[in-house]
C-alpha cells in the first residue's frame, strides 16, 4: 500500500501539549456517587422531555426522558435509583445559568434493564435501523460538538457516502480522554466504524491520530490486523491545532478543501469521533444506551491528573474528590482545554455527554488576564484562522452590532471557536467571546421573528376565519331569504292573500255576530203620547 500523502490546512498553531500529564494511567472506573444530576439537555438542538415522575424508582440502562424533535436525543439512567426531583440546577455553560435536570439518588443496588436486543451480525440489520438505534441509544458526538450521530449518519440526500472518517487527532493542550479510549478500547472503536460503514455504504474508513500519540496509532493498526479488515487505514498525521476540527482533518488526509458553505457529508464524508464510534458499536452489538463516559481530569491544580469512566450527571466536585482533590494553589477550572474551553465559577456542575475535560490549573499556569487593548490592526489573528476568516472584521461587526454583516457577509458561522485569534492577539482582545455573543444574538433574533412570525400567522389566520364565518353567515341567510320567498303564497286584486283575505272575513263575521247581539238585547217598548195643549179639562 503506498504510503498516504498529507496535505496542510491554512494557519494554526502549535501550543504546549501537556497530555504526558494525564495520559500515562489506564483509565480508572469511578465510584458511583450519593447523587447524579442529569440535564435533558446534553446535546445541540432540542432538550428532551422527561418520562419519569418525582418518587419514581428507575433501573440502570431505563429511558429518562425522550428526544423532542429530530434534532434531539434521549437520556438514559446510569445506575438504578429514586427521582428525587426534576427542576432547575446549575450546568457546565459560557453563561452560567441553570437548566432543567433529573435528580437521581442511586439506591447503591445498580439494578439494570435491557435496553435494546444486542445484534451481534449487525449486517444483517437494515441501515435504517441500525441509525434508530443509535438515535434511542442517545449517542452524540463525543469529542465536544455533542449533534445527534443519528442525524449525521442520515447525510445529505442524493449524495453518497464513500468514506467514513474517525477522528482520533485529539489536538487540544491537555485532553486525553480519545487517546486513552484508542489505546485501551480500539477493538471498540473499529467495530464502530464498521457499523457505520454497514449503515452508509462506505467503501473505506480513514483513522486520524496526531503523531504524538504513538501508543493509539500502535493499538488501532494491531486491532485492525485482528479484525483483518481492509477498509481501515489509521493515519498518524501532524501535530499542529486544531487539526481535529472536521474540514481541517479532512484536508490533511485527502487534500481535499470543502468551502465554508457546504456540508462535509456533501462531498462524500463522515466524520465521527472516536469514542462516539465505540459507543455506537456498543449500543448496536451489546444493546447498551449512552449513560458514560471517559472525562479527562488534567491541570497543575490537582493532586493525581488522570482518565476516568464517569456515570452521567456525576458533579465534577465528586469526581475530583475521587481523583485525589485539587492542590491548595489552585486558581482557575476550565470546561474543557484551554483553547476551546470555558472558565467555570464552581465545580457543583453535572458531567454531560459533552465533558471531555476539567482542566484545573495552578496560579503559576492561570495569570490574570491583561486588559484588553484597541486593536493594532496587525493581521495575526488572520494568519492563524484556519478557517480563512478575518476575526478583526468579525470584532468589529460584534461591536457595532451589525450582525446581519457578520453572517451574511464576514461568515461569522463558520468560526469553529478553535481560539488561536484570541491567542495570538497582542492586544489581549477576547474575540472567541464577542463571536459567541454575535452567534447568541443572531439565534436569539431567529427565534423571536420565528415567533413572530407565527404570531402572525396565527392572527391572519383568526381574521380570514372570521371574515369566511361571516360570509357563510350571510350567505346562509341570503338563502333562507330566497327559501321563503319562493314559498310566498300569490295575492289576489285587492293585494291580499289567502290568510290576510281569511282574516278579514272572520273579522266581518265576528262584526255580524255583535251586531245581532246587540239587538236581541233591546226591550219592546211602546212610545208616550204627550197630551196635547188646550184640550185640557177643568
Amino acid at each position: 500500500m503506498t504510503e498516504r500523502i498529507l496535505q496542510r490546512f491554512p494557519g494554526g498553531l502549535h501550543p504546549e501539549q501537556h497530555k504526558s500529564e494525564s495520559n500515562g494511567t489506564p483509565i480508572r472506573r469511578a465510584t458511583m456517587p450519593a447523587q447524579l444530576v442529569i440535564p435533558l439537555k446534553q446535546h445541540i438542538g432540542a432538550a428532551a422531555e422527561a418520562l419519569v415522575k418525582v418518587g419514581e424508582r428507575v433501573l440502570r440502562n431505563q429511558r429518562l426522558a425522550k428526544a423532542d424533535g429530530y434534532v434531539s436525543a434521549p437520556i438514559h439512567a446510569p445506575t438504578s435509583g429514586r427521582v428525587l426531583a426534576i427542576e432547575a440546577r446549575a450546568v457546565p455553560h459560557p453563561s452560567g445559568l441553570s437548566a432543567p435536570c433529573i435528580v437521581l439518588a442511586p439506591d447503591g443496588a445498580d439494578e439494570a434493564v435491557q435496553a435494546f436486543e444486542p445484534w451481534a451480525d449487525f449486517t444483517a440489520i437494515a441501515p435504517l435501523l441500525l441509525r434508530e438505534r443509535v438515535r434511542e441509544a442517545g449517542i452524540v458526538g463525543l469529542g465536544g460538538a455533542v449533534f445527534p450521530s443519528a442525524v449525521k449518519m442520515a447525510g445529505t440526500p442524493g449524495t453518497a457516502i464513500h468514506t467514513v472518517l474517525l477522528n482520533g487527532a485529539e489536538c487540544e493542550p491537555y485532553i486525553t480522554c480519545d487517546d486513552r479510549v484508542m489505546r485501551e478500547r480500539a477493538a471498540d472503536v473499529l467495530r464502530g466504524g464498521q457499523v457505520l460503514m454497514h449503515v452508509v455504504g462506505a467503501k473505506t474508513c480513514l483513522v486520524g491520530v496526531e503523531d504524538n500519540k504513538p501508543e493509539a496509532i500502535a493499538a488501532l493498526r494491531e486491532a485492525a490486523r485482528q479484525l483483518g479488515d481492509a477498509r481501515f487505514e489509521i493515519v498518524a498525521i501532524p501535530t499542529i491545532y486544531p487539526s481535529g476540527a472536521e474540514k481541517q482533518l479532512i484536508h490533511v488526509l485527502t487534500g481535499e478543501k470543502i468551502s465554508r458553505e457546504t456540508r462535509v457529508t456533501e462531498r462524500g464524508f463522515l466524520g465521527q469521533n472516536v469514542a462516539t464510534a465505540a459507543a455506537i458499536y456498543r449500543a448496536v452489538v451489546l444493546g447498551e444506551p449512552l449513560t458514560r463516559r471517559v472525562v479527562t481530569l488534567a491541570g497543575s491544580g490537582l493532586q493525581a491528573p488522570g482518565n476516568w469512566d464517569v456515570p452521567l450527571g456525576m458533579l465534577a466536585s465528586d469526581l475530583i474528590e475521587q481523583a485525589g482533590g485539587y492542590h491548595a494553589d489552585v486558581a482557575r477550572l476550565v470546561f474543557g482545554g484551554p483553547m476551546g474551553g470555558f472558565a467555570l465559577s464552581t465545580d457543583e456542575l453535572p458531567v454531560t455527554k459533552a465533558a471531555n475535560c476539567f482542566l484545573a490549573l495552578a496560579a503559576k499556569d492561570a495569570p490574570v488576564e491583561p486588559l484588553p487593548m484597541p486593536c493594532i490592526r496587525c493581521g495575526k489573528c488572520a494568519e492563524g484562522c484556519p478557517v480563512e476568516l478575518q476575526p478583526q472584521q468579525l470584532l468589529w461587526d460584534a461591536r457595532a452590532g451589525d450582525f446581519e454583516r457578520a453572517e451574511k457577509q464576514d461568515s461569522l458561522f463558520e468560526c469553529i471557536e478553535c481560539g488561536i485569534c484570541a491567542a495570538v492577539c497582542p492586544s489581549h482582545i477576547p474575540l472567541v467571546q464577542y463571536f459567541r455573543y454575535a452567534k447568541t444574538e443572531i439565534w436569539q433574533r431567529e427565534r423571536e421573528h420565528e415567533k413572530a412570525s407565527v404570531a402572525r400567522e396565527r392572527f391572519e389566520f383568526r381574521n380570514m376565519r372570521i371574515e369566511r364565518d361571516k360570509q357563510e353567515r350571510e350567505a346562509m341567510l341570503a338563502q333562507k331569504r330566497a327559501q321563503l320567498a319562493a314559498q310566498k303564497p300569490a295575492t289576489d286584486e285587492g293585494g291580499m292573500d289567502d290568510k290576510q283575505r281569511a282574516i278579514a272575513e272572520a273579522m266581518e263575521r265576528a262584526k255580524a255576530r255583535k251586531a245581532a247581539q246587540r239587538q236581541d238585547q233591546e226591550p219592546d217598548q211602546e212610545p208616550e203620547q204627550k197630551p196635547a195643549q188646550g184640550n185640557e179639562t177643568v
